[in-house]
């Protein structure tokens, strides 16, 4: 006897919250987690509210299974009216606005628009045996400026140029030794290892953490800002009493709400 089918989950793009991280899932196991039109656009609109979640102090970027992602389903964008690049960019964007710590979590493929949500978070661990690709010259496809610059940043002129000339894979090795990867991790740990890391993402100064993350993605103009967010919260007394008194700080300095100023696209690669 046959046995019955079973249902295919719809394409989709899921998240959890756990004790101060959001874990957004990309999910579509039958093409390896590859992007639909529907897919990129959830992922951009859920970013907002997990930005403004104040219980939310990390997240994590990460597909359903053993893979990350294939990057965009060609096919199913097909005649949805809106470019599958202008899709993925403006996902893109988003999660590089995020303005609280961002880590992929990269198991098997991570590979065109998977590379590039991937090179938007903050950090990249990754699992042994995880292949790398920006593969827009197998397609004809002109990757978009933000996104090459933004490559650029990570891995040097040479390395990215590599990347997108060629649209060859690369293993966790080297992408590790470009700085596509910030952490290697050993097959069957990469769970153990990102839970751990985003629990200390979670526990540190979020004021801290904002105001570099401004910083590093070149913004000039705030110095005067975070010079007050951080008179008023007087975070570093309760730092310097906690270190002192060996005890994990109780950092409360959170997110403003509403915070116009942190729209999406001000934490934009500059």
């Amino acid at each position: 006897m046959e046995s019955p089918t079973q249902p295919s989950t719809p394409p989709r793009v899921t998240h959890s919250v756990t004790d101060g991280v959001a874990t957004v899932v990309i999910s579509n196991p039958a093409k390896r987690n590859a992007m639909t039109g529907s897919m990129w656009r959830e992922l951009a609109e859920l970013l907002g509210p997990l930005a403004g979640d104040r219980d939310v102090r990390a997240l994590v970027l990460t597909g359903e299974g053993a893979t990350f992602c294939a990057g965009a389903d060609i096919a199913a964008l097909r005649g949805t009216g809106e470019s599958s690049q202008s899709l993925a960019t403006r996902a893109e964007e988003a999660l590089a606005a995020f303005p609280k710590p961002t880590l992929a979590a990269v198991r098997g493929h991570c590979v065109g628009g998977g590379c590039q949500l991937a090179a938007a978070c903050d950090l990249r661990f990754a699992e042994e045996g995880a292949l790398f690709g920006v593969t827009p010259a197998r397609l004809g496809i002109v990757y978009p400026s933000s996104s090459t610059r933004r490559l650029v940043s990570l891995t040097g002129l040479s390395a990215a140029k590599y990347l997108l000339f060629s649209a060859e894979l690369i293993d966790t090795d080297r992408a590790l030794r470009t700085g596509l990867v910030d952490e290697v991790v050993p097959t069957g740990q990469l769970g153990q290892r990102v839970a751990a890391f985003t629990q200390t993402l979670a526990a540190r100064s979020q004021l801290t953490q904002a105001a570099a993350k401004e910083f590093a993605a070149g913004r000039v103009d705030r110095d005067a800002y975070w010079a007050e967010q951080a008179r008023s919260a007087d975070e570093a007394t309760e730092g310097v009493a906690a270190f002192l008194e060996r005890r994990a700080p109780r950092f409360t300095w959170t997110l403003p709400e509403p915070a116009p100023e942190l729209r999406p696209g001000d934490l934009r690669h500059r």
